[in-house]
């Protein structure tokens, strides 16, 4: 073949070849299978730099329990690119874990197609500010709310992501049962917490109470099955004695087999804690029914922290409360009633038969 027709052969085949990837490329460009909870695909960017960018305002937001927050996110689009605007945008919110190859799905839109998940139902929706925007309005904020979110905005062959952590105001509290230290396992103790209205707290919660002077020498349970404790005046028995302040790190231990205790934590609750005044001292019983009586019932643990920390409450009187434990809460110290700092003072799991305390209740505002 001479030379000059194998150059236009060459030529002719570039042209099809060219053909045949625009053809491609435009049926795909046509193409709307996009559905609410397609599979994630991953995309290789093109040579030119991104067309999409996502991005969050704020890193992080705070709120409370019962509240409401929007988690700021909004998109760029470049559009002079190729095929901008010509697809759907879909908007997914996911929440992150400690497991990082697992995110729980939260929220997804696409259009006017959107869906909500599991305990999000009815919580959640678009801000929709404006044509770029698409933060998430959380209302009725849970303890379960805490934690970090991926926005993920996809549009065509384009996406990007980007996080915010939601911060709620709380109070982190260590906690046992009747039965002792130590005696809980990983998924006890979770329920142990839930039981006393609150989560199994997280690091970052355990290290900000640290910050804020938490000390505590027993270990527990953390969210992410780790076990730690809170070391603020290090000493012999906590930590060592010529060691720096910190959060101790016990490592990662079989969550079915091995004991601790467990930090919880519990924020912002919607009714009303009070020392229930009454002409003598209670059994446990006799407790939870002069509650009831009053139409309330008989306080959680969580609860008397959360009066406590958020709210100032401050009484130097000892109580029963639902676990069968005695404490008072001191938010003034002063003498015979914890002199030295403000705290949730623990008497201990008294017999339930004995008549020598009050009790704390707690009215729900409906």
């Amino acid at each position: 073949m001479p030379k000059v027709k194998k150059i236009l052969w060459a030529t002719k085949m570039k042209s099809l070849l060219l053909l045949v990837l625009i053809s491609i490329c435009g049926a795909d460009h046509r193409s709307d299978n996009y559905t609410l909870d397609h599979d994630r695909v991953i995309h290789i960017q093109a040579e030119n730099g991104p067309r999409l960018l996502v991005e969050a305002e704020q890193a992080k937001v705070f709120s409370h329990r019962g509240g409401n927050v929007t988690l700021p996110c909004k998109f760029l689009r470049d559009p002079t690119a190729f095929g901008s605007g010509t697809h759907k945008i879909r908007i997914k919110w996911t929440k992150l874990t400690s497991d990082y190859l697992k995110e729980v799905d939260v929220f997804v839109s696409m259009g006017y197609h959107k869906k909500t998940y599991g305990g999000y139902q009815g919580r959640v929706f678009l801000k929709g500010g404006s044509d770029n925007d698409a933060s998430l309005v959380i209302t009725d904020l849970t303890l379960d709310d805490y934690g970090r979110y991926k926005c993920e905005v996809i549009e065509g062959l384009e996406d990007d992501t980007a996080v915010v952590a939601l911060d709620l105001q709380g109070v982190v509290f260590p906690y046992f049962p009747r039965l002792g230290r130590y005696n809980l396992n990983f998924h006890e103790a979770q329920q142990a917490c839930l039981d006393q209205d609150a989560v199994i707290a997280s690091f970052d919660q355990l290290y900000d109470a640290w910050r804020g002077g938490l000390d505590w020498c027993n270990a527990g349970w953390l969210s992410d099955g780790s076990v730690q404790y809170p070391i603020t005046k290090p000493r012999e028995p906590c930590g060592g004695q010529n060691t720096v302040p910190g959060v101790r790190n016990y490592g990662f231990w079989d969550k079915e087999k091995s004991r601790y205790d467990v930090f919880c934590f519990t924020s912002n609750f919607n009714g009303r804690f009070y020392y229930l005044i009454h002409p003598t001292k209670l059994t446990y019983d006799e407790a939870v029914q002069a509650c009831l009586k009053d139409g309330a019932q008989i306080a959680k643990v969580g609860q008397i922290f959360a009066a406590w920390k958020l709210l100032g409450y401050d009484r130097c009187d000892a109580g029963w409360l639902a676990d069968g434990s005695v404490r008072y809460p001191i938010s003034r110290p002063r003498r015979r009633c914890s002199p030295t700092e403000a705290a949730v003072r623990f008497v201990g799991f008294p017999d339930k038969k004995h008549k020598l305390y009050g009790v704390y209740c707690f009215r729900a505002y409906n």
